[in-house]
């Protein structure tokens, strides 16, 4: 394993929320940056999107480069947003969780089950790869709380009373999605 790992995002709350998550990771993280798209996420599933990412960073960095794509399955919804969470109805991610809201309204607590899914994907330059995935599962709030993380954070809950924003960093990474599939990805590295 190389001692730096390129992060393929432009997201800053992930940089932030994988540079603590791989603390203790047998390499640094580093950010691929910038504020666009990496590569278009055209692919049907979230490991399609992540390996898209990967292995195009890895390329073109000559360093092996970690990605992830996540998103939300509301069942109240037949599994939407799903892989399409990012651009749901827009690239603004309040106005996707807005949506989800509004498509909830009607919809009783007891039905609004979901999870929250993140597959991530080491690549190498060479055209190797290790994945791994984590699913936190959980339910949608009827309105935004807390102040912590992004995405759906501020309406997809656990425990049915707190949201995930409301949660402190260190809380929310010991459970998340994104911890359970790093925890899977350092188990198979080791």
């Amino acid at each position: 394993m190389n001692d730096e790992v390129i992060l393929a995002t432009h997201n800053r709350g992930k940089l932030v929320e994988f540079q603590q998550l791989l603390a203790h990771a047998p390499f640094r993280l580093e950010w691929w940056g910038g504020s666009d798209e990496i590569v278009a996420e055209t692919g049907d599933t979230y490991l399609d999107n992540a390996r898209l990412k990967a292995h195009f960073v890895a390329q073109r960095t000559r360093r092996p480069a970690l990605a992830d794509d996540s998103g939300i399955e509301v069942d109240a919804l037949g599994g939407l947003p799903g892989v399409r969470s990012a651009n749901f109805v827009s690239s603004v991610p309040w106005i996707n969780t807005r949506e989800i809201l509004l498509r909830l309204m009607t919809v009783s607590f007891h039905q609004r089950t979901a999870r929250m899914r993140a597959i991530l994907c080491l690549a190498w330059p060479d055209g190797r790869e290790v994945w791994a995935e984590g699913v936190l599962e959980g339910v949608v709030l009827a309105w935004p709380r807390g102040s912590f993380g992004f995405g759906v954070d501020p309406v997809f809950s656990v425990d049915g009373e707190h949201s995930l924003a409301e949660l402190s960093p260190d809380a929310k990474n010991r459970i998340s999605h994104r911890a359970l599939a790093v925890k899977e990805l350092l188990r198979k590295l080791s």
